[in-house]
């Protein structure tokens, strides 16, 4: 089945079936992702080390084509270590190590352990994300009565730990000469809507969102892609009991799905995918919102003033190149300009 655009939205979608498509690109390549113990995190690892669809054939045939080097970071390292042992028992290739994503130099040892265990670094994923951890508003208080400062937990591991990632992935990704180079941010349906009394974690994910747009066309130009995806609530550890509780009934996305969405991103090897935003709503198909998209209604109203400002910026910085380069008529400007304040300047006003 191919892709096809949804009559009712913008997007489109991706049949389960073509989500393991290009899986075989991931063949002897290195995969970085964090938060791979439990949940999204150990099932992508899982998925992309073991079980991938390459070709499509050797699965009727009972034969299991091994993909991609795994290198897990995460706090729990008992847990990771036992994802390493799952993956190599299936036959797979995987290390791990334990890394608080919130620590630089964590960070900096997971992109090492890569390079000297397999010599590389392909494809990034920093998928670590807890809850709201701190509710705002939600004050504490020293033994003098004092109000304790905030400690932003999960700005600091959903969105901060990102950014410590992603400080080091472009440098790491164009040591290699290969035709893969991506990086597949978590975001989340919070990505998108507000979640109430979930500030921090709404924030967060608005942030993962906005990374994503702002790193594109700086990737772009390394042959670096990038995309981000934004699943409903899944059945993970990441849910709470009261919230479980609350969404009985509903249907949570299929944590397979999701690994199956990330595997898509990172390998499908049209440029035009990056950028793209992949939303799983519910247990419905994925579907790819590509980066066109996002200039409907008020987007569209601020990318349109933001064109305008940048045309005239750039007008601006052109007259400065020509009058920089050419100092007679610099002079002749500024006389003029001199001249005209004079004669007119207490008129308006200056």
């Amino acid at each position: 089945m191919s892709t096809e655009a949804n009559p009712d939205t913008t997007a489109i979608e991706i049949p389960d079936a073509e989500l393991f498509r290009d899986a075989g690109r991931l063949k002897e390549k290195v995969v970085i992702i964090t938060g791979a113990a439990n949940g999204i995190g150990k099932e992508t690892a899982v998925k992309m080390a073991s079980y991938g669809q390459v070709p499509s054939v050797n699965l009727e045939m009972g034969i299991v084509t091994h993909l991609a080097k795994l290198v897990i970071g995460d706090r729990d390292l008992p847990g990771a270590e036992q994802v390493v042992e799952e993956i190599r028992n299936a036959g797979g290739k995987a290390t791990c190590i334990k890394c608080d994503v919130t620590v630089f130099d964590h960070i900096v040892a997971l992109y090492e352990l890569a390079m000297k265990t397999y010599g590389g670094v392909d494809v990034v994923i920093p998928n670590a994300g807890v809850n709201e951890v701190d509710r705002l508003g939600d004050l504490r208080f020293d033994e003098n009565g004092k109000p304790k400062g905030p400690q932003w937990r999960t700005i600091q591991i959903n969105l901060v730990g990102v950014f410590n990632t992603l400080h080091l992935a472009q440098h790491y990704l164009l040591k290699n000469s290969g035709d893969l180079k991506a990086v597949v941010l978590l975001g989340s349906i919070a990505s998108w809507i507000a979640i109430p009394g979930a500030p921090q974690y709404s924030a967060s994910k608005h942030g993962v969102l906005g990374l994503m747009r702002s790193l594109h066309p700086i990737y772009e130009k390394f042959g670096i892609r990038i995309a981000a995806i934004h699943p409903f609530f899944a059945d993970t550890g990441i849910i709470p009991l009261p919230a479980k509780i609350f969404l009985t009934g509903i249907p949570l996305v299929p944590v397979p799905r999701i690994a199956g969405a990330i595997t898509y991103a990172a390998t499908n090897p049209n440029p035009a995918t990056s950028g793209c935003a992949y939303l799983l709503t519910d247990n419905g198909p994925v579907f790819k919102v590509p980066k066109e998209e996002f200039k409907l209604g008020v987007y569209g109203m601020i990318d349109t003033r933001k064109n305008a400002l940048l045309k005239a910026a750039g007008g601006i910085l052109a007259f400065r190149k020509i009058v920089t380069s050419t100092p007679v008529l610099a002079l002749l400007i500024a006389g003029v300009s001199w001249v005209l304040y004079g004669r007119y300047g207490k008129q308006l006003g200056f």
